[in-house]
């Protein structure tokens, strides 16, 4: 992949919190590649996705009506309906129970991906290890929530297949699929904001009216869609991971 250049909120991270970030990485054990500019782009545009969900939703949680509800609220109301009744379509009548994930999940792809449209800023959904992520998170979520529905034993059985016979070949086959999501979900998102990201830039710098709204307008139609795609697989993912006993 190319190099990207820094943008200003990177480069005053590493300006200013370069020990910060250092002591951050040495946390996790890990270390930077030059000590003296520790944060990366993904992680610098994260933290704002981060604290711009976190002042919008501290900001409307005291604002919330039941008599006079505002134009935020009707908004979230709808997402959230929106995402509970796919959740439900999905998982069954029980669905709503996981729809705290898929909504934090939705809203953090969708902000992300949507940074991109600002100028100045770069959407960290456009680098790979923010989609690997994500992915891994969901991932992690569908087989838990799994585990805890069915028990270890009923869900780890599900591998070797409805038939004893079976399972020799079966349990290598479901290993590799369940695997293969983590990267299905990631290469998907990553490389389709990647893509448009790459597009909208390059017809940014041909034209200058018409164009460019029509493709930042396109941008913000992907932003969404991909949201809503990754969030409706990991739906997919945890109704089968739930729905193993009553198969």
């Amino acid at each position: 992949m190319e190099q990207h250049h820094e943008p200003w909120l990177t480069a005053f991270f590493n300006d200013h919190l370069a020990g910060a970030g250092n002591t951050l990485l040495g946390l996790i054990g890990e270390h930077a590649h030059n000590p003296d500019r520790p944060w990366s782009i993904p992680v610098s545009m994260e933290l704002v996705v981060g604290l711009v969900m976190v002042a919008l939703f501290a900001w409307l949680r005291p604002r919330l009506s039941v008599d006079k509800p505002g134009k935020m609220q009707h908004l979230f109301e709808i997402v959230y309906g929106f995402l509970k009744g796919q959740s439900e379509d999905q998982i069954g009548h029980h669905g709503s129970r996981y729809v705290y994930f898929f909504g934090t999940l939705f809203f953090f792809i969708l902000f992300a991906n949507l940074l991109g449209s600002i100028p100045t800023f770069e959407s960290p959904t456009m680098f790979p290890e923010v989609p690997l992520g994500c992915a891994l998170a969901a991932f992690g979520y569908y087989n838990y929530v799994g585990m805890r529905a069915n028990g270890v034993g009923k869900y780890l059985a599900h591998f070797a297949g409805p038939m004893p016979l079976m399972a020799p070949l079966m349990i290598p086959i479901e290993i590799v699929s369940h695997l293969a999501r983590p990267m299905s979900l990631t290469i998907r998102l990553f490389a389709n904001m990647y893509a448009g990201e790459q597009v909208t830039m390059v017809f940014l710098g041909l034209t200058y009216l018409v164009m460019p709204t029509i493709f930042m307008g396109l941008h913000v139609f992907v932003s969404f869609l991909q949201a809503y795609i990754f969030t409706l697989l990991t739906m997919m993912y945890v109704a089968g991971a739930v729905a193993h006993d009553e198969h």
